[in-house]
């Protein structure tokens, strides 16, 4: 039996999600946790990676297990128990056997976000950046994402990808009333680093290191060496996943 999982994690004491050798891993964690409930070993799938120190406001996985959840409400509850205070499980859905968090999804969409000054509270969860940004700079330099598929500029090396394609839907920077900038980006799938990637070298255009022309000719220059240095993982969150219908999974917002 199958069951698809709804969580949100911290991922500041974590090597990412993915499980490692002698580190924690938000990955193992879960596992580890499902194991104590559930009675019997349990491997979790989870809806792709997330580097060390990357946050999921919003990240799916599934799990298998021999006999059907008598509870999942009761179970969630429990499972919350065991967890530490940096992971959250809200949902537990009984799935079909063939619908998979990672290859069932069709869209992910990453946010990034950045004060533009000290804050005490908020500095485990943005990127505090001090020098004045021309947003609207880095907005044009943004749209032009859209336009191309190719994003081996900002693919970080020797990360066994079968392929650098990308199709990015939605890439935009918004300010609010506290001066915070959020960059959204949604695309069918990301590459590692991608993200962090495209922001900072977005925080250059905007800067004035680069000119949105400048940006345009990394993209298309296929040159990792020619983009800028990853922004910081700490302002980085997964934040929303969708599936299509037919995957059963029911959620507010579908591809």
């Amino acid at each position: 039996m199958r069951y698809f999982l709804e969580l949100r994690y911290n991922g500041g004491a974590y090597c990412g999600w993915q499980r490692q050798p002698d580190q924690p891993s938000v990955q193992r964690t879960l596992e580890e946790a499902l194991a104590t409930l559930l009675r019997e070993p349990i491997e979790v799938t989870g809806a792709g990676r997330t580097d060390t120190g990357v946050n999921a406001s919003y990240y799916v996985a599934h799990f298998d297990v021999a006999a059907p959840v008598a509870d999942p409400v009761q179970t969630v509850y429990k499972l919350n128990f065991l967890l530490p205070g940096d992971i959250s499980v809200w949902s537990m859905t009984a799935v079909s056997d063939d619908a998979h968090a990672r290859f069932s999804a069709c869209e992910r969409e990453y946010r990034y976000f950045i004060e533009p000054q000290k804050n005490p509270f908020t500095r485990h969860l943005t990127w505090q950046y001090y020098v004045p940004l021309d947003v609207e700079r880095m907005n044009r330099a943004a749209a032009m994402l859209l336009e191309y598929e190719d994003f081996t500029s900002f693919a970080k090396l020797n990360s066994n990808n079968h392929t650098n394609i990308c199709h990015i839907r939605h890439a935009a920077w918004t300010v609010d009333e506290q001066g915070v900038l959020c960059f959204t980006i949604r695309a069918d799938r990301f590459l590692r680093n991608m993200v962090r990637a495209i922001v900072g070298t977005l925080v250059d255009v905007g800067r004035g290191r680069y000119t949105p022309e400048d940006f345009q000719a990394i993209i298309e220059s296929r040159d990792l060496s020619r983009s800028s240095a990853g922004a910081p993982a700490q302002g980085l969150f997964l934040s929303d996943i969708r599936y299509p219908p037919e995957a059963g999974f029911r959620r507010t917002k579908e591809c």
